[in-house]
């Protein structure tokens, strides 16, 4: 059982995260207007900056798998006191809430939001946000590998 637990959260984890990760990242080029009297090609692109974010947004409803398969293996495994767990755990809420506070509205409010000067320090700020999101789950793939501290061998 816990070999199923383990497949399923390490697949929801790559099918659902990485493709938020992603699209977020990319939101920010797509949403910034381009400078006043610059030359040469532009990516703000309305279209698939919205496309963008219904990725993320959908995505966002499948990646909720990922934590509850990796708590029922974590509790399978017997290791849900371990530290890097807890780590992992603590870090992956901070990474939801920063997705649903932060990121997705900070999208939804630069696909509406038709100022330019305005639009270009919000997407400025969601990128940074973004990356912090990103670092985030880059931060939790570390912990679930090394494991700091693990006593099951691996």
């Amino acid at each position: 059982m816990t070999k199923l637990l383990l497949s399923l959260h390490v697949l929801a984890s790559i099918l659902a995260v990485g493709p938020i990760t992603v699209a977020a990242s990319m939101f920010p080029r797509y949403a910034k207007p381009p400078v006043p009297g610059s030359e040469g090609p532009h990516d703000h692109d309305t279209r698939t900056a919205a496309f963008l974010h219904k990725i993320c947004r959908a995505y966002a409803l499948v990646g909720i798998a990922v934590p509850v398969l990796g708590i029922a293996t974590g509790a399978q495994m017997g290791v849900l006191g371990d530290a890097w767990l807890l780590a992992s755990i603590v870090l992956t809420a901070v990474a939801a809430a920063l997705l649903m506070a932060m990121v997705l509205p900070g999208q939804r409010e630069l696909l509406m939001d038709a100022t330019v000067p305005e639009r270009r320090s919000a997407a400025t700020r969601l990128a940074m946000t973004t990356g912090i999101f990103n670092l985030l789950w880059a931060t939790v793939v570390v912990l679930m590998i090394v494991r700091p501290g693990s006593t099951t061998g691996a």
